[in-house]
């Protein structure tokens, strides 16, 4: 089995995994080493800070080897293809995690390993850091169902994963993004198909308004920078802020995925509050990343 988009796995899926996550979290540095012996490549196209650090660290404390391997560390970068690669690292490695400028990558890597692959983050999903997100949302109100989710900003590929999640899970999430900028009706779709009830609206109060969670994330996400300018306008009003949090419930929540600029996307009074999940949700990228990988490269569970 390969983790490719969140819609990769079923409700009960998920709760296995955040019940896992929470395991690891509870028992570190107690749990043993389920992965002893094995490796783990890791190709990144992308930089980062906190997914190869996450990755890194869950795969070392689960007694795995990381591989971190860059773009211009493989062969890719001079003309091997994709499918050779997933061919030849699945005869070395018992996992490949994928940070990737285009989702037919990660893909493509999935249809020719013979391994589990693992999206890191591409161009349409990132499905580890919406497990990390419902891990911290489940951990800040006890449980998942019934909630509003509001995404403030950029319909990205975070967005995208979050709305999926939403559906399958069962949980309310109204999206608010500039015209133009909205999540891909594709997704949507899913969304829909998955018996979910996305809502996109283009005004950010709307979508805060008694909302128990808010998300966002940069307004320029890698790839983009050639846009900034003309985003820098369009997205101006779509800060989490304290006017806006004042619209949420009395216990809402701010999530961001980090890196975050702060004072564009979300304040700094919001970020260093008291309703600010920020760190939490960081620090959870790495207890879903074992649970992820102790279930795909080993036994099943965290034990």
């Amino acid at each position: 089995m390969n983790l490719i988009s969140i819609s990769d796995l079923s409700r009960e899926e998920i709760l296995r995994l955040l019940d896992s996550a929470d395991a690891f979290r509870a028992r570190r540095g107690g749990h043993g080493a389920p992965l002893q012996g094995k490796s783990l490549a890791m190709i990144f196209e992308k930089p980062s800070t906190r997914t190869r650090v996450s990755l890194e660290v869950a795969a070392s404390e689960l007694g795995a080897h990381p591989l971190y391997l860059s773009a211009g560390e493989l062969q890719l970068g001079r003309g091997e293809t994709i499918a050779d690669t997933a061919r030849v690292l699945s005869r070395y490695v018992a996992g490949i995690t994928a940070r990737v400028y285009s989702h037919s990558t990660v893909e493509q890597l999935a249809a020719h390993a013979s391994v589990p692959v693992i999206n890191a983050l591409s161009d349409w999903e990132h499905p580890l850091q919406i497990l990390a997100d419902l891990q911290t949302i489940r951990q800040r109100f006890s449980r998942l169902e019934g909630l509003k989710l509001a995404w403030i900003g950029d319909g990205n590929n975070v967005c995208h994963s979050l709305i999926l999640a939403a559906a399958i899970l069962g949980l309310e999430i109204v999206v608010a993004s500039p015209p133009g900028y909205q999540p891909k009706p594709e997704v949507l779709e899913q969304a829909r198909q998955l018996g979910g009830r996305p809502a996109v609206v283009v005004e950010p109060a709307e979508a805060a308004r008694d909302a128990d969670v808010l998300v966002t994330d940069t307004w320029v996400s890698m790839g983009d920078e050639g846009e900034e300018a003309e985003r820098l306008r369009v997205f101006g009003r779509y800060q989490i802020n304290s006017d806006l949090m004042s619209l949420a419930s009395p216990c809402s929540i701010a999530l961001h995925c980090l890196p975050a600029h702060r004072g564009q996307e979300i304040t700094d009074e919001i970020m260093d509050g008291p309703q600010s999940a920020v760190f939490d949700e960081a620090e959870n990228r790495l207890h879903t990343s074992k649970a992820v990988m102790a279930w795909l490269m080993g036994q099943g569970r965290e034990d």
